[in-house]
């Protein structure tokens, strides 16, 4: 079976949650303009819109890192990694997949449910009057994220794993 049918299921998983968090981007971006101008045009303002920001820009956020690994986008040391041979690319993805990515991933992974389950238990809200209740539901893409993060960076291990071995 090639890589595209093996990994098929995870590569459009990542690419729709990819387009869901820039649309999430494009309505944010029109909350940004609408909020702004209700603030310094008409001297209204509102905790609930500012919180509704906050809580679109980590959807976008953790939504938008496993789409970023997918298009080869994310954080990296580029000015060393560009200069690489192809086959010392691939190690360095097996090798920083295998002991940095994966391992943290599912340390958060596996922190992030206490933590989710707490603020859900308690009903968290925010603080601030006229603020945003159900707090939990932004901090649950907390683990939502890290597990999509994790599905990718299998895709990329054994996408690097297989290329280091045809390399050889």
């Amino acid at each position: 079976m090639t890589e595209q049918g093996k990994f098929a299921f995870i590569r459009l998983l990542i690419r729709t949650v990819g387009a869901l968090s820039a649309a999430v981007l494009g309505m944010l971006v029109l909350l940004i303009v609408f909020d702004a101008t209700r603030r310094y045009l008409f001297h209204e303002g509102s905790v609930a819109l500012q919180e509704l920001e906050w809580h679109l820009f980590d959807v976008v956020i953790m939504l938008g890192v496993a789409y970023a690994m997918h298009r080869g986008a994310h954080v990296r040391v580029d000015i060393f990694y560009d200069r690489f041979s192809d086959r010392t690319k691939h190690l360095v993805n097996v090798v920083t997949m295998l002991f940095f990515v994966l391992p943290v991933s599912v340390l958060i992974l596996y922190v992030s449910f206490d933590f989710v389950m707490m603020s859900f238990t308690q009903m968290e809200a925010s603080s601030d009057p006229g603020g945003l209740p159900y707090r939990y539901l932004v901090k649950a893409l907390i683990p939502l994220a890290f597990a999509l993060l994790i599905l990718q960076a299998l895709r990329e291990l054994v996408n690097a794993w297989h290329a280091l071995k045809d390399n050889v």
